[in-house]
């Protein structure tokens, strides 16, 4: 089985530009973005940072840096999944990168179900502007009332009443439901009963977010951290009536779309949770080579030289298991990468967290401070081992198929 994770010439290139506009463009507008996140409303944009953004995303765009996510597609750059996780390790660098580039999540995969899923109305009226980077979308799964991580679990209401699917129930950590460019909602409900198999019983379906009936309950904090204006919001429907064209190739296919949906998600994250390790560790080596104490630069000091080391060698195992998932990925059997996506969903941000960590600790008190960006990355890497799925969750897929390689018994 020949296994490559080479990049063709052309995206070579193509990645160079895109490391450039981050390192001269976006970087150097970081931190005047994130201060004015504290001025007036949270839940809107500033003049200022609907500048800084929409500027920097029509710089992207007049380049052609745009919609590197849409890999095997004749939309994008044909890009394979294995050449796409080299952009998103760079995107991954900065908080601004994966959207300045129009590959932020949850978008992507909404655009995915869209584009595979999606009737021509939705294309049109959804898909397009998506795809433009005019909205934003969210996705809402879990709830929380039941335990999300098993799926099978998801029981929002959606009942079938003449033309119309009438929604009730309550979703949290609705990622991206805060931003006010937000316009709509793919949203995973229960239509059959227990009577249908485990896996015929949900459905998704498709909400334009200003819906009679959808009320914001609030946002949910992350550590303390809102993460306004994107936010991950706690949302509660109330009679809330869709059309019944709305559902997604009809009842009982939300599992479906959601392996679909979730598998290039998943990998998306860990590429960028590379990103931010690599950035974590590039921080910690400055800080070693400029600060010093006891009369020697902070390198010298302790365990300092291993740490680094350390941190240099996990770096680089998790980069090579995320494009050994990429590469099983692009082969096209769901089933088979399924196992190597789950390894690298939970080492990934393991790794990240670990760099990240060690980072804080070479920075001292400054590092648990606002005036580093380590403990917002810290947050949202600690987010990323529960998000699409827990630790645990993926953990025993990956002994389940360890497992089933020497027994013929259901495990």
């Amino acid at each position: 089985m020949n296994m490559s994770f080479v990049l063709r010439e052309e995206n070579r290139a193509l990645l160079e530009r895109v490391r450039d506009m981050i390192r001269n463009e976006i970087m150097p507008l970081e931190e005047e973005y994130q201060a004015e996140i504290n001025k007036g409303d949270r839940w809107q944009y500033t003049e200022r940072q609907a500048e800084i953004l929409e500027g920097l995303k029509a710089k992207a765009k007049a380049a052609g840096l745009w919609n590197f996510w849409l890999t095997d597609s004749d939309k994008g750059f044909g890009l394979t999944t294995v050449e796409y996780a080299y952009f998103a390790e760079e995107m991954g660098k900065t908080p601004l990168g994966a959207e300045v580039f129009n590959c932020s999540a949850p978008d992507t995969g909404n655009m995915e179900v869209f584009e595979r899923y999606g009737t021509d109305k939705m294309k049109e009226q959804w898909l397009r502007p998506l795809l433009e980077g005019e909205i934003r979308s969210a996705y809402l799964m879990t709830e929380p009332d039941v335990a999300s991580s098993d799926a099978t679990n998801i029981s929002m209401s959606c009942v079938r009443d003449g033309d119309d699917y009438v929604l009730n129930g309550e979703k949290w950590w609705s990622s991206g439901a805060g931003d006010p460019r937000c316009k709509v909602y793919i949203v995973m409900v229960k239509t059959g009963g227990d009577d249908l198999p485990k896996h015929k019983r949900q459905s998704m379906i498709v909400v334009p977010a200003d819906t009679p009936g959808i009320e914001v309950l609030r946002p949910m904090e992350v550590y303390g951290h809102d993460d306004a204006p994107h936010g991950h919001m706690h949302i509660r429907f109330t009679n809330v009536r869709v059309p019944a064209e709305n559902i997604l190739l009809g009842e009982g296919r939300g599992f479906e779309i959601a392996q679909g949906r979730l598998g290039p998600g998943r990998i998306h994250h860990c590429m960028r949770a590379i990103g931010q390790a690599e950035m974590a560790l590039e921080q910690m080596c400055k800080r070693a080579l400029q600060r010093e104490a006891f009369g020697k630069k902070l390198a010298q000091l302790g365990a300092n030289f291993d740490i680094i080391a350390e941190c240099r060698m996990e770096i680089e195992m998790a980069r090579l298991l995320c494009l050994k998932a990429a590469w099983y990925m692009d082969q096209g059997d769901a089933r088979a990468a399924a196992p190597w996506i789950s390894q690298i969903k939970v080492v990934a941000p393991r790794v990240a967290l670990k760099v990240i960590d060690e980072a804080v600790q070479m920075f001292g008190g400054q590092g648990v401070s606002q005036d580093t960006p380590l403990a917002t990355a810290w947050t949202h890497v600690r987010t990323l081992r529960l998000a699409d799925g827990p630790d645990a969750v993926h953990r025993r897929q990956v002994a389940r198929a360890e497992l089933k390689k020497h027994t013929q018994e259901k495990i």
